[in-house]
């Protein structure tokens, strides 16, 4: 069963990978940032929309990367919609403990449906090198939304 999960959780980032979700530029973005991995050259370049509410109406990026990289962001990019600021920096940070240690122990509550969906990015934990792959979206995510223009995985 273990083998099973682990080989479906593989499937999904390579399909986020190959095929990333918003992966286009946004014109009307509000908040935008760059990325930068300079251990393994990941780069991507983030847009972010806000609606009049303060929360995320859109965002988007493109650059290039590893899989993890991209999947990663490929999920942060649908996961982050309908989220203040504040609660889209909350998840960002719940997903580096997931990333770091395989598991989020406070991920309950309103964060437990998106924390299931990026669960597919827990197994970088067991690869230190790719904890920082899975981690530039969101990375570049705090950056645009406080207001910077540069991020890094560093």
């Amino acid at each position: 069963m273990f083998d099973d999960l682990r080989d479906l959780y593989q499937e999904v980032i390579l399909d986020h990978g190959r095929k990333p979700r918003n992966f286009r530029r946004l014109d009307d973005a509000d908040r935008t940032a760059r990325g930068d991995n300079p251990m393994c050259g990941d780069r991507m370049e983030l847009w972010v929309k806000l609606d009049p509410d303060g929360r995320v109406a859109d965002a988007a990026f493109q650059g290039k990367g590893c899989a993890i990289s991209m999947a990663s962001a490929s999920l942060m990019t649908e996961t982050v919609r309908g989220k203040t600021a504040a609660e889209a920096k909350e998840l960002g940070s719940k997903f580096r403990d997931l990333a770091m240690t395989g598991t989020c122990p406070e991920c309950g509550g309103a964060l437990a449906d998106d924390m299931d969906r990026l669960q597919v990015l827990g197994g970088v934990a067991e690869y230190p090198s790719r904890v920082k792959c899975a981690t530039l979206a969101w990375h570049t995510l705090n950056a645009a939304l406080d207001g910077g223009k540069e991020a890094s995985s560093e």
